[in-house]
């Protein structure tokens, strides 16, 4: 079942812009999208939507909480609206498929030695490997 973003939008105290709405379906039928991806599934049903107009509605909504920013290592940031858990992303280094993973609980490993007075709500982890695709030999890959 679809969220239902408009109530999540007016619960936020944002318009409803056709833009913003466009976004977050395009998010939602493609989590782990960059920028540009988002652009091009909302540029295709919003011909008027500019770039700059998705990444203002993205800057919003991850300010807001309403979707989530990735920020792999030496690549452009990756959105998605799967928020509000504590799961966390695996990254092919080939190809650079991103996927969630769950976390059982706060690991021990991700509790700071000293937390310098901050209140921790959040851990943010990225894992890095090889896909299982990636992971199969070129020949095998080709089915002749």
């Amino acid at each position: 079942m679809d969220p239902n973003y408009e109530n999540i939008l007016k619960d936020h105290k944002l318009s409803l812009t056709s833009v913003r709405l466009a976004v977050l379906e395009a998010l939602h039928q493609h989590p782990h999208s960059d920028a540009a991806a988002i652009f091009d599934v909302v540029h295709d049903t919003i011909k008027t939507a500019s770039k700059q107009a998705i990444y203002n509605n993205l800057n919003t909504l991850v300010e807001r909480g309403i979707v989530r920013e990735i920020k792999p290592k030496g690549q452009p940031s990756l959105y998605e609206t799967k928020v509000g858990d504590n799961h966390h992303h695996i990254v092919c280094r080939n190809c650079h498929t991103v996927m969630d993973t769950d976390c059982h609980a706060f690991a021990p490993c991700l509790s700071p030695m000293n937390k310098h007075g901050f209140v921790i709500d959040e851990a943010e982890v990225i894992f890095w490997g090889i896909c299982p695709s990636c992971q199969k030999p070129a020949n095998k890959r080709r089915k002749k």
